[in-house]
């Protein structure tokens, strides 16, 4: 059963709203152990100096390099006197269209739920966002970092994401091989059989239908090993990059054969056209 990770107040004007965090994702990802391969038992991994040497825990101070090999040492207590003061309050500085948020500044998401006492001022706040059509924007600190958030209604309650900071993100124009696009030429055929495939492949967005197969077969083959069978695992051929691609004739084959998945799908009897996205079954 999720456990709260952090429990404090959203603070709404005078209103305050007890709450208890929550995260909204569980990550899933198949881990893998060093082991010495001719002992079969587990690596170790040693803090050691420039000379080699192994150094003890309580040896180690936190280094900022400023210049190649130097550093300026800095302690705990000076971190500390720096760090955002503890706080058990979301504080909702502003109210923003959710529209005007690229997604690019979303990182993690978290449920908020209401303690008991609180579920009026709690639903209050979900129903005046709702019919606002907007979402909040707060600050908060968790285990002694300070996070930007935002929090939006969804499905009659609140969710919160943790946001990245502007200077965090990448500029576009600092990204090889982004610039000039805007000069490239296409021709109205081509738009219109873009048009077409994207109009031919649209429907709407259902998340079950996607599944993370590499995981999955990972998943497999180790089952599979460690039942003692033998499988073996084929790498696909290699895309030929220097293959030139005549764009429109691309574009009307990909339209004829997205007709096609679709009227397949629609049959009797017919398998579903999402089977191919999800994860495949485990071998026997």
């Amino acid at each position: 059963m999720p456990r709260a990770i952090w429990s404090g107040a959203i603070s709404f004007g005078l209103v305050s709203v007890p709450v208890k965090l929550f995260s909204a994702v569980s990550r899933k990802a198949v881990r893998f152990n060093q082991i010495d391969s001719k002992t079969n038992s587990r690596v170790k991994q040693k803090r050691v100096n420039a000379d080699g040497e192994e150094v003890p825990y309580e040896q180690i101070v936190k280094g900022y390099e400023v210049t190649k090999d130097s550093y300026v040492i800095v302690t705990d207590d000076e971190l500390a006197s720096v760090a955002p003061k503890a706080s058990r309050m979301i504080d909702i500085t502003d109210f923003v269209s959710e529209a005007e948020i690229d997604p690019v500044f979303y990182d993690s998401a978290y449920y908020l739920v209401p303690d008991e006492l609180a579920r009026k001022s709690y639903t209050l706040l979900t129903k005046a966002l709702e019919q606002s059509g907007r979402v909040a924007i707060a600050s908060f600190v968790m285990r002694s970092k300070q996070y930007l958030v935002a929090i939006r209604p969804t499905n009659g309650t609140l969710m919160m994401s943790t946001m990245v900071y502007a200077d965090e993100l990448v500029e576009q124009l600092d990204i090889p091989g982004l610039e000039a696009l805007d000069e490239i030429e296409v021709t109205d055929a081509e738009m219109t059989m873009a048009g077409q495939l994207i109009d031919s492949l649209t429907g709407e967005f259902e998340p079950d239908r996607y599944g993370d197969t590499y995981r999955q077969k990972v998943l497999d083959l180790l089952e599979a090993k460690a039942a003692g069978e033998m499988q073996t695992v084929e790498a696909p051929a290699a895309a030929d990059d220097a293959q030139v691609v005549d764009l429109l004739a691309a574009l009307e084959a990909s339209v004829t054969a997205a007709k096609e998945a679709r009227k397949t799908s629609k049959e009797p009897n017919a398998p579903e056209a999402s089977s191919s996205q999800e994860p495949e079954a485990k071998s026997a």
